[in-house]
């Protein structure tokens, strides 16, 4: 998942309360289409899709037989997105570089205790907490 960097609370329990309301998805609009997102999440998703085309919405490939196409569910300050477990590992990194690239939040949603990153003012992206974080800290 990416995410609008300020959106969520900054501690990882009240992140996992966003996180959890989130995935809800109870919005008020439907979930296939950019233009609810922000401007640094709707840049993220249009350079995203040119690898990862988007099953359903406005954006949507036709190409049904591709093995890349996701699953993405926009919200307003957040973006989820499934892939087919035979792209899970190289999306993922996809992901992440552009997560990093359009100073984005990122949630390793997948991990047991999935790491967060996000951008910080000298230009670094870095886990604040999760697992990398704990792993860095130790």
């Amino acid at each position: 998942m990416v995410f609008h960097p300020e959106a969520p609370p900054s501690d990882r329990e009240g992140f996992m309360s966003w996180y959890r309301q989130q995935t809800q998805w109870k919005e008020g609009h439907t979930y296939d289409n950019p233009d609810v997102c922000t401007p640094d999440l709707r840049a993220w998703f249009f350079e995203m899709i040119k690898e990862y085309p988007p099953m359903n919405g406005p954006h949507a490939s036709e190409d049904v037989d591709n093995p890349k196409l996701t699953d993405y569910s926009i919200g307003r300050s957040a973006i989820y997105a499934c892939f087919a477990w035979s792209q899970a590992i190289a999306a993922s990194k996809a992901m992440f570089s552009l997560a990093e690239k359009h100073r984005v939040g990122f949630f390793d949603v997948s991990a047991a205790e999935g790491g967060v990153w996000l951008p910080d003012a000298e230009g670094s992206f870095l886990c604040v907490h999760g697992e990398a974080a704990k792993a860095r800290n130790e």
